[in-house]
């Protein structure tokens, strides 16, 4: 036996130390009570003033005691469970899961390799890909529909996810309204809106607009969440150098005071109401201005935000799997596999935007599943060196001896496959094996893998009458639309 033994179960990652992130947490409070917030909501300015903030207008300066009040009061963790019920996804300390992005302007078409506007159906073919893949945990869209009502895209790419995945699904909305709808499906899955509180299988997510500003559409879905007891991600977009300063800690304080605003609006309209921080944090390239997904900086400041995050005991969204590149190259696989390693060693809870291409333009089924792979590999390597008796192996070392070999030892049998991570898209055969089976790239090899399994995969299908329900509650929702528009 040894006394004060100490391990290192996985590998250890860590961007800012406690007194950094200790300093980024007391700017950010000055920034909440000296500069203020701007929020365009009547509700949220009437639960800013009767907690205590200073509302002068629009303008809303938030006191550190608010700040930290709220801090006391949101769920440190969170748990999304899959169609079923059962449990799936959990937002705590530093587990990581990973999911694609969504509202992109285009799509890539795996069948025909063309970029061109998503469809519904595209939206129905990425939770297919979702819920075939072992490493995605949950769905999102991975492309806004144009070929449905624009008003209504939000609400029919919900109804494509619901029908074609049993896996968590984290969706957006334009508004309030669009919210209530998609509540209502959920609800209709789950049985009631009561079960769907207790087992959530869906996570909503509403941006405020940086700087420091909180739309009346934002802001109104984060507490209409809120008061639904029902998980919400608030996450800001944030440029450096452009609507933030360009140092990394002046970005991530602005994000963050971003995300405590929301944290302190949702906790006035229900106190323990679920909650998860994060976002987008990137720079502005000052060459192209757009906003980079392939960025190292990217990596950087969302570690630094995950770090505050688990600094308050918050679940947190990251971003990571994503590209600048304009199709599945080179350049998409290093930012892509850089990306979801740095997320994950940072412990980012919700990891979102696997299978951008294009600076979040293009969503990518072949991206999203080789991103698959990458995450495997990742996750492998997280998982760390287990050091023990069995694994030191001393015995088994001395038995064989110098000059020997371990093929037939049963300690071989027992952990090789444990120990060995196993690639199915990663090429790893003598060039003679790789050159009879067609000289095949990795490119190749991934979009062939993506028409199989959108082929081939047929997720659990919802009750037939269910099915119908959800259905109905679009077909009402257009007929309003319709209605509202002829008047």
């Amino acid at each position: 036996m040894r006394s004060n033994y100490q391990v290192n179960a996985t590998v250890r990652f860590a961007m800012l130390s406690e007194n950094q992130l200790e300093e980024i947490h007391y700017a950010t409070l000055e920034v909440l009570e000296g500069t203020g917030v701007n929020v365009f909501d009547e509700e949220a300015l009437h639960l800013f003033k009767k907690g205590g903030a200073f509302v002068e207008g629009n303008r809303v300066r938030i006191p550190s005691a608010l700040v930290e009040r709220a801090l006391r009061t949101v769920p440190s963790r969170v748990v999304l469970y899959g169609r079923d019920g059962s449990p799936r996804v959990f937002l705590e300390d530093h587990k990581f899961h990973f999911g694609p992005g969504p509202t992109n302007n285009f799509t890539f078409d795996v069948f025909t390799k063309e970029r061109r506007k998503p469809r519904k159906e595209d939206v129905a073919r990425a939770a297919i890909l979702c819920d075939a893949l072992p490493n995605i945990d949950y769905a999102m869209d991975l492309g806004t529909p144009s070929d449905v009502t624009p008003e209504l895209a939000d609400v029919h790419a919900f109804e494509a996810l619901l029908l074609n995945t049993t896996k968590p699904i984290v969706h957006w909305a334009f508004d309030v309204q669009g919210y209530r709808l998609m509540v209502e499906m959920a609800a209709t899955v789950a049985g009631s809106l009561e079960e769907l509180k207790k087992r959530p299988f869906i996570c909503l997510y509403s941006e405020p607009s940086s700087p420091l500003q909180h739309s009346r559409e934002a802001i109104s879905k984060l507490l209409f969440m809120a008061k639904n007891r029902l998980p919400t991600v608030y996450t800001p977009c944030v440029m450096a150098g452009a609507t933030s300063p360009a140092t990394m800690a002046a970005t991530i304080v602005i994000a963050n005071s971003e995300c405590l605003a929301g944290l302190v609006a949702s906790q006035l309209a229900c106190e323990g109401a679920p909650f998860i921080m994060g976002g987008v944090v990137s720079i502005m390239d000052m060459s192209s201005t757009i906003l980079s997904y392939g960025a190292p900086e990217l990596s950087l400041a969302q570690a630094g935000l995950t770090e505050l995050g688990h600094y308050y005991k918050i679940p947190v969204f990251g971003t990571a799997g994503c590209t600048d590149a304009k199709t599945l190259e080179p350049q998409a696989a290093i930012e892509a596999a850089l990306s979801i390693m740095l997320a994950a060693e940072s412990g980012a809870n919700l990891v979102h935007d696997v299978g951008y291409l294009e600076f979040a333009s293009t969503g990518s089924e072949p991206l999203l599943v080789m991103a698959d792979e990458i995450i495997g590999m990742v996750k492998r390597i997280t998982r760390g060196i287990e050091v023990n008796g069995e694994t030191l192996a001393v015995d088994v070392i001395h038995r064989v001896g110098p000059g020997g070999h371990y093929l037939g030892e049963d300690h071989t049998y027992r952990h090789f496959r444990s120990e060995t991570w196993m690639p199915e898209l990663m090429d790893r055969s003598r060039y003679e094996e790789w050159a009879t089976k067609g000289k095949k790239t990795m490119g190749e090899r991934v979009i062939e893998k993506a028409r199989r399994l959108l082929l081939e995969h047929k997720p659990e299908p919802l009750p037939d009458d269910v099915v119908a329900r959800v259905k109905s509650i679009v077909e009402r929702a257009e007929a309003e639309f319709r209605a509202q528009k002829a008047s």
